[in-house]
């Protein structure tokens, strides 16, 4: 007798366990808005070096994911996401014993190198195990773990920075990590059939494909032009949360309205709890609609506005900014939906390969943008330290608040582009 009885059920444990991996690279991705005080200080960096400290992470994980594609369709799931957790685990550790600013860059680099992997698996096992007017759905809940990664790299995370120290609060992730490895290795299985079950039904077989399919489905893949404009569209709207959230956001508040890092860190919290809420909703209501790229422009508009809403102010009431980084992260979900539109162009079976190649574009925009808003801020820099920690002026937040907008609307274009494209397929 199989566990869970039927493997819609058993389907939801095997998530489970590849989402706490997902979530860990949440955490690590999103870490340095409360850790960017205490590594400006310890590595004596200025704001772009950290960004760029920061953006290693992205560099490295964008550079991954087509490989990762072809990865996940040709070996699998299972062992492609347990090895990248042990890899990701391995660099946490090397991160929190890291003396020097290049020894940390190299930490980060294998943190990004380990969590390349473990989103496009995801999707990968979603495709064999999940129907696909299901897929939506699943996409927006995968979302949703990120989120949750994004709340505890917020407040949890401060707290426990504040009570333990940044370098043995990593380490401890990073022994969590490598523990939930071992558990993925043995627990998680590439589909239905190699779990003992009978294929779910609606759900088409998916075999590894041959090398020769896999380069026959990644020439087709680029040579879409919807994959290009959603690699666009993620590009910008992917590389604007990650930055916001991930390091820029604690940062702009706790300056910017004289408040502790802890306080400051509840409003990238609001912002995660928007990941978690609105990526879900969406998908749902995708799935069950039918609607993709209109939901896409309604939700990219909202997300237009709510960014400009700093911009144009550049210090609003704390409970505007609070809803600006709420929204920001409820509105991603729509720019989610690409990953559906792109899946279902392609093949199942080359869905590792489709969503890759645009999840490397979301992630290239997450390692450039940071470091561009920390030229930015350098830019406005008055000189004023404080702890040894560089204190940037209202205008230059406003003005990377302005990049920021512009970045959105530049999605919400490729958006409607999109509309067009398919509707005219």
């Amino acid at each position: 007798m199989q566990p869970f009885g039927s493997p819609r059920r058993y389907r939801w444990l095997l998530w489970g366990l590849l989402g706490l991996v997902f979530l860990l690279v949440n955490v690590y991705r999103l870490s340095t808005a409360v850790l960017a005080e205490e590594l400006m200080a310890a590595f004596r960096t200025t704001g772009a070096r950290l960004g760029t400290l920061h953006a290693v992470f992205f560099y490295v994980y964008a550079a991954m994911q087509i490989p990762t594609g072809l990865l996940a369709d040709r070996v699998g799931p299972r062992r492609t996401a347990a090895a990248g957790a042990v890899v990701m685990s391995v660099g946490a550790l090397w991160f929190s014993l890291a003396g020097s600013y290049w020894t940390a860059i190299a930490g980060r680099g294998l943190i990004g190198l380990g969590g390349s992997v473990i989103f496009v698996c995801i999707l990968r096992f979603c495709a064999s195990w999940y129907r696909a007017d299901e897929f939506a759905t699943m996409s927006g809940l995968t979302f949703a773990v990120s989120g949750i990664g994004g709340v505890l790299a917020t407040t949890p995370l401060a707290l426990a920075v504040g009570a333990a120290g940044w370098r043995t609060t990593i380490a401890a992730l990073g022994a969590v990590g490598l523990a939930v490895a071992v558990l993925v290795a043995l627990v998680v299985r590439d589909s239905p059939e190699r779990a003992g079950f009978e294929p779910v039904e609606g759900v088409p077989d998916q075999p590894s494909l041959t090398l020769a399919e896999l380069r026959a489905s990644l020439a087709a893949v680029l040579g879409d032009r919807s994959v290009w404009a959603v690699s666009a569209m993620l590009f910008c709207a992917t590389g604007i949360n990650l930055t916001l959230f991930g390091l820029w956001g604690v940062p702009y508040v706790a300056q910017t309205y004289d408040v502790s890092v802890t306080y400051a860190s509840t409003f990238t919290l609001a912002g995660s709890v928007g990941l978690v809420v609105g990526p879900p909703a969406l998908g749902w209501l995708s799935d069950r609609t039918g609607e993709r790229t209109s939901l896409m422009i309604v939700g990219g508009g909202c997300y237009v506005l709510a960014l400009g809403t700093i911009a144009a102010v550049g210090n609003p009431p704390l409970p505007v900014v609070a809803a600006v980084f709420f929204l920001t992260g409820s509105f991603l979900g729509a720019f989610v939906l690409s990953y559906a539109v792109v899946k279902d162009r392609h093949p199942a079976s080359a869905s590792g390969v489709s969503t890759g190649t645009i999840n490397g574009a979301a992630f290239l925009g997450g390692s450039t943008l940071p470091t561009l808003m920390g030229f930015v801020l350098d830019s406005y820099w008055t000189g004023e330290l404080v702890g040894g920690v560089r204190v940037y002026t209202a205008t230059g937040y406003r003005m990377a608040f302005a990049i920021a907008t512009l970045a959105a609307a530049v999605a919400l274009a490729c958006a409607l582009w999109l509309h067009r494209l398919t509707g005219s397929d």
